[in-house]
């Protein structure tokens, strides 16, 4: 029977669909050269806001929904246009099978018996159709702070076509995500554990370029995050003047060179905006009096009323002028 089951086992593994990972060292010079030019030219296209030329080359599926990356190339465009970028090594990426993967995981680089190294990287992607991907991230020295620019590729024939586009922060106020872990692990010795919770999970975030993407270090920080957790995340209902608020989101964002908190709640109908305005500033300084160590942690607080629809009504105040 264990020979039996071992047999089956070693059946099912041949049956389920392959996932490799090439890095530039296991590559051909003709793919990696081809991965690298494609990422420059369409990096040129970003930078000069040319959104019409990447939907051109862009695959069907995200040429036909294109309003998110336009979006984010007007939003970054300022960033990118005056900069020099250097582009890191790429990564190929092959899907075998026929249908779409629910959870696509390809790992890169060298692994050891305790998992990731220093020279390995995992990308996880959900509902990836089969065929040849690459990864390429540039480094993007922006006046404003590091930046980095990724584009996914899709092998169409010869071509390589874009098949998605991040540009995200590096830093923030000139600090990266090793400032920030250590800066959550200050708060965990504090106990404070919410400013610590935001703060990991914002180091995780700038130390990689997509966030489908994990090294040996994002994952120690998601082990080191996990007992900081507190119950009350995601929040819930919060009192305020005599009203409960239902809060449905609470997560930190960067906005402009500050590290503010963003909390939504639901509300039935935000047209009145002076009214909406003053329940945004309610749930502000109801947010901090039941959790003041918010103070320590952010510059400032953005709430966010939403109605059924998904409209909503937005505030912000910096944190010394929430009374």
């Amino acid at each position: 029977m264990r020979w039996l089951a071992a047999l089956l086992t070693f059946l099912s593994a041949i049956a389920a669909p392959a996932q490799t990972c090439l890095t530039a060292g296991d590559m051909d010079e003709a793919s990696r050269s081809a991965l690298l030019t494609t990422a420059k030219r369409f990096y040129d296209m970003a930078a000069r806001g040319d959104s019409a030329s990447l939907r051109q080359n862009a695959i069907v599926s995200l040429a036909s929904n294109f309003s998110g990356i336009e979006n984010a190339i007007k939003d970054n465009q300022a960033n990118l246009a005056a900069a020099q970028a250097t582009p890191r090594a790429p990564f190929l990426l092959k899907a075998e099978g026929t249908a779409p993967l629910a959870r696509a995981e390809f790992l890169c680089g060298v692994f050891g018996a305790q998992g990731q190294t220093r020279d390995s990287v995992v990308f996880v992607i959900p509902n990836l159709p089969p065929g040849n991907y690459g990864i390429v991230t540039l480094d993007v020295p922006s006046v404003h702070g590091a930046y980095t620019v990724s584009f996914v590729l899709q092998q169409q024939a010869s071509d390589w076509k874009l098949g998605g586009f991040y540009a995200r922060q590096a830093q923030i106020s000139g600090h990266d995500g090793n400032w920030f872990a250590d800066r959550a692990r200050e708060f965990k010795a504090k106990r404070q554990m919410h400013n610590a919770w935001f703060y990991y999970g914002e180091a995780r975030e700038l130390l990689v370029p997509v966030p489908f993407m994990a090294t040996i270090t994002t994952d120690k920080l998601y082990d080191e995050m996990q007992p900081v957790k507190s119950a009350d995340l995601p929040p819930t209902d919060l009192t305020a003047g005599g009203k409960t608020y239902k809060l449905t989101d609470l997560f930190p964002i960067p906005v402009a060179n500050d590290f503010d908190l963003v909390v939504k709640y639901q509300s039935a109908d935000v047209s009145d905006s002076g009214r909406t305005f003053q329940d945004n500033i309610a749930v502000m300084k109801a947010l901090v009096a039941k959790y003041p160590e918010l103070r320590d942690g952010f510059a400032g607080i953005v709430v966010r009323a939403v109605e059924p629809s998904g409209r909503d009504y937005g505030s912000m105040l910096a944190m010394k002028d929430i009374k």
